[in-house]
């Protein structure tokens, strides 16, 4: 099963550049991918996730379009084909 994960330039720089990255999630849950991803950009995955294992306060996730936080979070299941995108907050006035 592959996933799609997306991501912006400031965090596509951590992925040596590439902004779209095909996954293959140990599990079928946003945690596997995460720890899938871990395998191959362990920098990238820290600035998703903290000490904790938890999704960033200021970073926003969302499977197929749904943000996490509304759903199951870690446990949010991913599908072969589903779209991961993960974007930081920004502020600022």
């Amino acid at each position: 099963m592959t996933v799609e994960v997306v991501l912006p330039g400031v965090l596509a720089d951590l992925a040596g550049g590439v902004r779209r990255l095909r996954v293959d999630p140990g599990d079928a849950t946003l945690a596997g991918l995460l720890d899938a991803l871990a395998a191959t950009h362990p920098v990238l995955e820290r600035r998703i996730r903290d000490e904790a294992g938890e999704v960033r306060r200021f970073v926003n996730v969302y499977v197929d379009g749904d943000d996490v936080r509304f759903s199951a979070g870690l446990a949010t299941p991913v599908t072969a084909g589903s779209v991961v995108q993960v974007l930081p907050s920004v502020a600022g006035g």
